[in-house]
């Protein structure tokens, strides 16, 4: 089977969660949150990006193009030397990229809570691992 005949069949049996991996993947957060803020060149978006994560050409131009197809992001490219490319939300993306910040926002806020069950969970689990081999 090839790829594109798996990623149809996911897609057929599941669109909805293949559209959240795509709008919640590390570079489709970076990318839908940086242009909320403002449309980008490439060259820029990736620059704004890289504050964050070091992302490559590859990475980037695959992620615009998948949030392109979604419907997420309007890709405007003018007919000049050199060629000029724009990348800017859709309203439907600009909807998505709201979502995506308030949950980063919030993960930022909830960071400690998040910090102190990990810790919790670790010594639980380092104590039951303690008492196995004591018993």
């Amino acid at each position: 089977m090839e790829v594109s005949d798996k990623w149809a069949q996911a897609e057929a049996m599941c669109p909805h969660r293949l559209v959240l991996e795509h709008v919640t993947s590390r570079w489709g957060v970076l990318a839908l949150d940086a242009l909320l803020d403002s449309s980008y060149r490439f060259s820029e978006l990736r620059r704004e990006v890289g504050k964050v994560a070091n992302v490559s050409e590859k990475m980037l131009a695959q992620t615009l193009q998948t949030l392109e197809r979604d419907g997420f992001v309007h890709r405007d490219a003018k007919p000049v030397i050199p060629p000029r490319v724009d990348y800017s939300l859709t309203p439907l993306g600009r909807e998505a990229a709201e979502q995506v910040r308030a949950l980063a926002r919030w993960t930022g806020l909830r960071m400690e809570a998040v910090q102190q069950a990990r810790a919790a969970y670790d010594r639980a689990k380092q104590g039951e691992a303690a008492q196995r081999r004591a018993g």
